[in-house]
C-alpha cells in the first residue's frame, strides 16, 4: 500500500527550509520536535548521531527526516504535524534566530502561513461539500425508504382490497361496504389526503341518525364529502340525488361518488346540472385499481377528476 504523505510537498519543503532557522543549533531542533509531541522513538537515533558524530549530521538533514517519518505515521502522527504547524505559524520572536537568519526565516514563515491559510480553505470547502453529498445522500436515503414505505403500504390495501371483488350478493353487502371504507380511507391516508373517515349525523329532533356520511376528504384546499358504493346493479339517480342533498346541505363542500358499478346517463346528467351549485365528480373502483398497478400518484388522479368537472363540466373523466 502507498504511504499517504499529509504534507503536500509544498509545505513539505517549506518546513524543512524554516524549521533549522528558527532553531539556533542541532539540539534545539530536537527540543523543537519534543516539544510538538512527537515520540523518542522517532528522535532518539538523531540524538545519538548529534551526541556522537555532530560534524557529519546537519539541522537541514534531521529535520528531513523526522518530518519524513511523521508524514510516513499517516493518521497516527496526526496530531503532532498540526502542533508543528500551529508552532510554527504563530512564531512570532525572530530574536532566537541567529541574526543572519532573521529576514529569511519571517519570509519563510509568512510563506508558510499562507500556504497553511489555502489549504485550510480547500479543506473547509472540501468538508464543506461532503457535507453536502452526504445531506444528500441522506435525504435520497429517506426518500427511498420512504417510497419502500409508501410501496408496501400499497401493496398492504392491494392484498386486502381484491378478493373483495366478485363477492356480490346480500349476504356481503354490508361487510363489503364496510372493508370499502376502511381500504379507501387508508388509501387516502397513504397519499397524504386528509380525511375525516364515516360519520353520522343524528336528528335535532331526536329521531334517530338522520345522515351516513361514507367520509370527507379535504383535495386542494376544498373539502368533499365522499360517498362509496359497492353495489352490483349501475348507479342510478336516486343513489347521486341522496349524495347532493348532503353536498347542498353543506355550504362550500364538494362531492366525490366513489362506486364499483357503471354510473347510468341521467345519474351522469343529474350531476352535470349539479355543476352549476358545486363540484361533483365520479370515479370508478377500476380507475382506481388502474392508479394503484400503474403506481401513478392518486392526489394527481383526483385533481384531474376535478379539473375536468370545473373546467369542462364533465363530472365523469375516464383516467
Amino acid at each position: 500500500m502507498d504511504i499517504v504523505f499529509h504534507y503536500p510537498p509544498e509545505l513539505f519543503n517549506l518546513l524543512v527550509d524554516t524549521i533549522p532557522l528558527l532553531c539556533r543549533s542541532k539540539d534545539d531542533v530536537i527540543t523543537f520536535f519534543r516539544g510538538a509531541g512527537v515520540e523518542h522513538v522517532l528522535l532518539d537515533d538523531l540524538w545519538q548521531r548529534v551526541r556522537s558524530d555532530r560534524a557529519n549530521i546537519n539541522k537541514y538533514e534531521m529535520t528531513r527526516t523526522i518530518l519524513t517519518r511523521l508524514n510516513s505515521k499517516g493518521d497516527a502522527t496526526l496530531r503532532e504535524r498540526r502542533e508543528i504547524l500551529r508552532r510554527i505559524t504563530e512564531f512570532e520572536d525572530f530574536s532566537t534566530c541567529w541574526p543572519a537568519d532573521q529576514l529569511k526565516a519571517k519570509g519563510l514563515v509568512s510563506e508558510i502561513r499562507r500556504v497553511v491559510d489555502v489549504k485550510d480553505s480547500f479543506t473547509r470547502m472540501r468538508s464543506e461539500r461532503e457535507q453536502e453529498r452526504q445531506k444528500r445522500i441522506a435525504e435520497q436515503e429517506r426518500k427511498a425508504a420512504e417510497i419502500q414505505a409508501h410501496g408496501a403500504v400499497i401493496e398492504e390495501i392491494k392484498r386486502d382490497w381484491y378478493p373483495w371483488f366478485g363477492k356480490f350478493g346480500d349476504e356481503n353487502r354490508q361487510k363489503r361496504g364496510k372493508a370499502l371504507e376502511d381500504i379507501l380511507n387508508r388509501l387516502f391516508k397513504a397519499y397524504s389526503i386528509s380525511i375525516r373517515e364515516s360519520f353520522q349525523v343524528v336528528s335535532e329532533e331526536g329521531l334517530g341518525i338522520a345522515e351516513q356520511i361514507d367520509g370527507v376528504i379535504e383535495l386542494a384546499g376544498s373539502v368533499y364529502l365522499v360517498e362509496m358504493k359497492w353495489i352490483e346493479d349501475p348507479i342510478n339517480v336516486e343513489h347521486i340525488s341522496r349524495h347532493l342533498v348532503r353536498v347542498y346541505h353543506r355550504g362550500f363542500s364538494r362531492g366525490i361518488f366513489i362506486s364499483a358499478s357503471p354510473i347510468t346517463q341521467p345519474a351522469l346528467k343529474i350531476c352535470r346540472d349539479a355543476l352549476q351549485k358545486t363540484v361533483i365528480f365520479v370515479c370508478l373502483l377500476e380507475e382506481l385499481v388502474r392508479v394503484l398497478e400503474e403506481h401513478r400518484d392518486l392526489v394527481d388522479f383526483l385533481k384531474e377528476k376535478e379539473n375536468a368537472a370545473i373546467i369542462d363540466r364533465n363530472p365523469y373523466k375516464a383516467l
